[in-house]
């Protein structure tokens, strides 16, 4: 089959289209031909060599994907030749085949695409797991989103307003805070010339909001602690903005604040597969409702994944970039 190959770590010319060996499956996972895969933020890292696969992980990159089903493994019985999917990945979705654990696999959701498909595993699992599963987000709680017109950021815009909860995003132009108020976003912030803090407590009555998912890390740690309410939770996915920082502690014993982190790569199987029957009753339904849309900002063929990642390292896009084999 055909793959991206990471041919050094390196800027985005260092990956390469070239003929590599077929996958082999286990005995508990099916083998997808790739319709489509999605890019991720952790792929440009991976390419970089700051986020090495997990053991025994494809070396490709590309941490989702949708496809037809050429096999299974001699355990599986939950899926068969033929089916149409998408899927969670620990790495291998820049190619045309892929080997993934039958416990990763979700149906299309009715009404969309085959291709649209590959844009949700990835930001649906994360989200699910983060601000519903561990965070607890319930109906009539406040939200921020740091980076909301992210894949990220515009899936948990619609989910999180899906369930009745009131969103604040940031974002860095009046363009992107446009489209996720498109989304349903109650109050959007640009980050560029407000301070969120501030715009925070102006909108919430002084109180905070009670959850927020953060992509920055250590830039935003303290201001993210001054923005939540009493009882407010924290949850911290990426580290874009450095990875470590000094704060006060009393911050937390004052409003009894939790502060949350997680991946979703390193898990284990047994990990993700719950995270994705979890996603598959509580969010595939608003997808099939039309309540929860794909945003695709542009799909490239496989063998322009170079492009492909400069534009999502350029940061000018909205939602999902993809990529077709």
């Amino acid at each position: 089959m055909k793959a991206i190959v990471i041919t050094t770590p390196g800027d985005p010319e260092v990956l390469q289209l070239q003929q590599v060996e077929d996958p082999q499956i286990k005995d508990d996972e099916v083998l997808i031909r790739v319709e489509a895969t999605a890019l991720n933020r952790a792929d440009t890292l991976q390419r970089k060599g700051s986020y090495p696969p997990p053991k025994g992980a494809s070396p490709y990159p590309g941490l989702e994907c949708s496809g037809i089903i050429q096999s299974v493994g001699k355990n599986v019985s939950t899926w068969k030749i033929g089916d149409q999917v998408c899927a969670l990945l620990s790495g291998g979705g820049y190619a045309e085949k892929v080997a993934v654990p039958a416990g990763q696999v979700l149906p299309v959701p009715t009404g969309l695409s085959l291709k649209d498909a590959a844009s949700f595993p990835e930001v649906a699992c994360t989200v699910w797991s983060t601000i519903f599963m561990t965070s607890r987000l319930s109906a009539g709680e406040t939200l921020l989103i740091h980076g909301g017109s992210s894949g990220i950021g515009t899936f948990a815009i619609q989910i999180a307003k899906y369930r009745g909860s009131r969103v604040f995003v940031t974002a860095g132009s009046e363009e992107k805070l446009a489209f996720c108020k498109g989304l349903g976003a109650d109050v959007g912030i640009n980050y560029k010339t407000e301070d969120f803090v501030a715009r925070v407590k102006e909108e919430t009555g002084g109180q905070g909001v009670d959850v927020i998912l953060d992509c920055m890390g250590a830039s935003y740690y303290q201001r993210n602690l001054d923005s939540l309410n009493f009882d407010g939770r924290l949850f911290i996915i990426a580290f874009q903005g450095g990875v470590s920082t000094e704060f006060d502690l009393r911050a937390l014993f004052a409003k009894r604040l939790t502060v949350q982190g997680a991946g979703l790569r390193t898990r284990s199987p047994e990990n993700k597969a719950a995270i994705v029957n979890e996603v598959e009753k509580n969010v595939w339904p608003a997808i099939a409702e039309g309540k929860v849309k794909p945003v695709v900002y542009k799909s490239f063929p496989l063998s322009e994944a170079a492009e492909a990642h400069r534009l999502m390292e350029s940061s000018q896009h909205i939602g999902k970039i993809l990529l077709f084999p």
